[in-house]
């Protein structure tokens, strides 16, 4: 029998941790789908990979036809699935149905909505929106019931379940030509150094918001996309077991867990929000005060792949 479902958010467990077949969902701590007491209808999914809704900054124009193109904003995703409550034996039909009742269950915050297909498993983060479970004659005397659960993604973007990380110190120099000796063909350049440069590759096709961290100890740290010049910059200090933690996607910055350092972004810096890892390769490069540079200094950028 399957254990019952957590209504604790799930942010720090991985997503669709429990998925082993595919056509199978989880949330909050359940299976659906193929193998378990929870089958999909043959309708399936609905909402799941469809473009979500838009918002637009389109300016009508008034002495031509049509209008200035402006920016484009999804709105929030909307899922549904229709899931067949199946009991092996009648008596077993009121543990079922309390299972799928915990797991639907009112809840504020958002937990990871897992699916996986033809051996890709993609999750939002979401939140039950409705839920209904109809007791007419075929659940009371056989404890089966064509059930419906409705979720809503405020982030309509579907992430890979793997954590993605690229991490880099500060440039070094070169060591150069060694003159002592005299020289010599063929010349001896010295050893490669770090250039202070990381490729985070996003092999979705949505932008991705990074978590950067910056290990100290370092002085003003920057990275920097270098497609386009886009930087976040801190004059702030860090000692050498300082961290200095960068969300783009809640535009939070926090030093060491505790305390919010977001005062510290310099007039070059850019919005942190807007600091996104668009579909591809994108080339960032770690800098900081020249004067205070140190080995021992490092950034991580953590991203998970993001899809339409």
């Amino acid at each position: 029998m399957a254990p019952d479902p957590t209504q604790m958010n799930t942010g720090t467990e991985p997503p669709g941790s429990l998925i082993t077949l595919d056509g199978q969902i989880q949330w909050a701590g359940l299976l659906f789908g193929p193998g378990t007491e929870y089958g999909i209808a043959d309708s399936g999914l609905t909402g799941w990979a469809d473009l979500p809704a838009l918002d637009s900054g389109d300016v009508l124009r008034p002495d031509q036809h049509g209008a200035w193109p402006g920016a484009q904003w999804s709105q929030a995703r909307t899922v549904t699935a229709p899931v067949w409550l199946l009991p092996e034996r009648p008596e077993q039909a009121a543990a079922v149905a309390r299972r799928f009742r915990a797991a639907t269950a009112v809840h504020s915050g958002e937990q990871w909505l897992a699916v996986r297909l033809h051996g890709e498993t993609l999750a939002v983060r979401a939140r039950v929106n409705q839920r209904s479970i109809p007791h007419d004659r075929m659940f009371v005397t056989h404890g089966t019931a064509k059930a419906t659960v409705q979720w809503v993604c405020a982030d309509p973007r579907r992430f890979s379940v793997e954590e993605r990380t690229a991490t880099t110190g500060l440039p070094r120099r070169e060591a150069g030509l060694d003159w002592s000796g005299g020289l010599k063909w063929p010349l001896a350049w010295g050893g490669s150094s770090a250039n202070g440069v990381l490729t985070a590759v996003n092999a979705g096709d949505a932008p991705a918001t990074p978590v950067i961290e910056f290990h100290g100890p370092v002085r003003r740290p920057s990275l920097t996309r270098l497609g386009d010049d886009l930087r976040l910059e801190y004059d702030i200090a860090l000692g050498p077991q300082d961290v200095l933690t960068v969300d783009t996607g809640t535009g939070t910055v926090i030093l060491n867990g505790t305390a919010s350092r977001i005062h510290t972004a310099t007039a070059q810096s850019s919005p942190e929000q807007l600091f996104q890892l668009e579909p591809g390769e994108s080339s960032l490069a770690f800098r900081c005060d020249p004067d205070a540079v140190n080995a021992e200094a490092s950034v991580s950028v953590t991203w998970r792949d993001a899809n339409w």
